[in-house]
């Protein structure tokens, strides 16, 4: 196995909580639960896409909404669209991920809940405009089964075609659902994957024993992505940030790369998407935790 360490230049564009954070969309209320993040972005003709859930306490409905806005600088946002839970039928949204897609429009995927269980499927909705996105297409992308919920979509497309890193829960032990591993799809559609096999997992013994989740893409040759880890069950939703890099057969965890986290309350820094600038800098989004215990979308440019 081909071990690769990240360079002192690489680790220096690599996403940390410092001064310059600045805060995109505000918790939704007060204290643990209330999270705006799981976002996803991109950078179309000089226009900034984010799309991110607004999720509650377990108690006051969990992820309720997935927001679509644009931005022209990067960090003040303006609404273009909004999709509820139950136009899916669906108990909770998790991470949503936007795309244009060539000769259609735009596609936002959907990570929902099945009510009363564990399980989850991705769905979308394809139409002309973001604007649209609400009444656009409707279609299962992927259901998952009764032995693995699937979430959290990881989209790229360039001349090769549509590339997915997919979070899979085992739901085969009653209670330990939480478990995560990421495996790798491909399409020439956008809709119709053929799934590779899973590349990134947890590591016996270390901050990520409990599952490994691809969250973003920001290196190309090699590959190289973030991914979010946690060592137990009990760290469930207060995810920190490492690093992994292909090596020929799967995503390895580079050890020089100390877990990242907020420097508040519960230290959750997760669901980052990198977006290359052009000028050899990259804007991070980030669902960071703040000193109350509620997790607020920030950004930063490194």
């Amino acid at each position: 196995m081909m071990m690769v360490v990240m360079t002192t230049a690489a680790v220096a564009h690599l996403p940390s909580y410092g001064e310059d954070v600045r805060v995109v969309v505000p918790a939704p209320g007060i204290g643990a639960g209330n999270w705006s993040g799981a976002a996803s972005a991109v950078l179309v003709d000089g226009v900034f896409w984010l799309t991110w859930r607004v999720r509650r306490p377990l108690t006051d409905g969990r992820g309720v909404t997935v927001v679509v806005a644009r931005s022209e600088d990067g960090e003040t946002f303006e609404p273009v669209a909004e999709v509820n839970r139950e136009a899916f039928g669906a108990e909770s949204f998790e991470r949503p991920a936007l795309m244009p897609v060539p000769g259609l429009g735009w596609r936002l995927y959907l990570s929902c809940a099945t009510s009363g269980s564990k399980h989850w499927w991705v769905d979308s909705l394809t139409a002309p405009t973001v604007e649209d996105l609400p009444a656009g297409h409707q279609q299962v992308v992927l259901p998952g089964d009764r032995h693995t919920a699937v979430k959290d979509p990881v989209i790229t497309h360039d001349e090769r075609g549509w590339h997915l890193w997919l979070c899979c829960h085992p739901l085969d032990e009653p209670g330990h659902e939480d478990r995560m591993a990421t495996r790798y799809l491909t399409s020439d559609d956008g809709l119709v994957w053929t799934d590779r096999g899973e590349v990134l997992a947890g590591r016996p013994g270390e901050w990520d024993a409990r599952g490994a989740r691809v969250v973003t893409v920001i290196g190309e040759e090699p590959l190289t992505v973030l991914y979010d880890g946690r060592a137990d069950a009990a760290s469930n939703w207060f995810e920190t940030t490492g690093v992994a890099v292909w090596d020929g057969e799967r995503l390895v965890a580079d050890p020089s790369v100390a877990p990242i986290a907020s420097p508040y309350s519960d230290g959750a820094f997760r669901y980052a998407s990198a977006v290359a600038l052009g000028d050899g800098r990259t804007r991070y989004y980030v669902e960071a935790a703040r000193d109350d215990g509620a997790h607020d979308l920030v950004t930063f440019v490194r």
